[in-house]
């Protein structure tokens, strides 16, 4: 955790979501107080017409990216990081601003499990201070 999903509308080349990836994980590092090596970053290619943004016309191809975090940060950390990952989407996946959709999910510490650390502590500001 966290996991940061994004359902595309197109195939892109691997280089593309290679470097997405690791701007995404350094993001998310910076702005929610880890490190980039607690993030794990998916795509999911929903190719041939299976992704749409609905809006007053005709349905349009969107990306929706899911956040799965441990529950604790501020709304506002939030905030900051939901519009970072936006703008890092539009750059880096060509898709107008208003086809991106960001939703969070988040759990407690207890729902998460690693090989190397068991399972993960509940957020606190204290492991700010030591993983920034």
């Amino acid at each position: 955790m966290p996991y940061l999903q994004l359902d595309v509308p197109i195939e892109y080349p691997q280089e593309t979501k290679r470097t997405l990836a690791r701007r995404l994980g350094e993001t998310y590092a910076e702005r929610m107080h880890t490190t980039p090596r607690r993030v794990s970053v998916g795509f999911r290619e929903l190719t041939g017409g299976s992704l749409w943004r609905c809006g007053e016309g005709e349905p349009e191809p969107g990306v929706v990216m899911m956040c799965d975090i441990r529950r604790g940060r501020p709304t506002e950390w939030r905030e900051e990081l939901a519009i970072a990952l936006l703008d890092l989407c539009v750059e880096h996946l060509e898709v107008p601003r208003e086809r991106i959709a960001i939703e969070f999910t988040q759990h407690a510490g207890d729902e998460m499990f690693r090989d190397d650390e068991g399972w993960a502590r509940d957020w606190s500001e204290s492991e700010a201070e030591s993983d920034a």
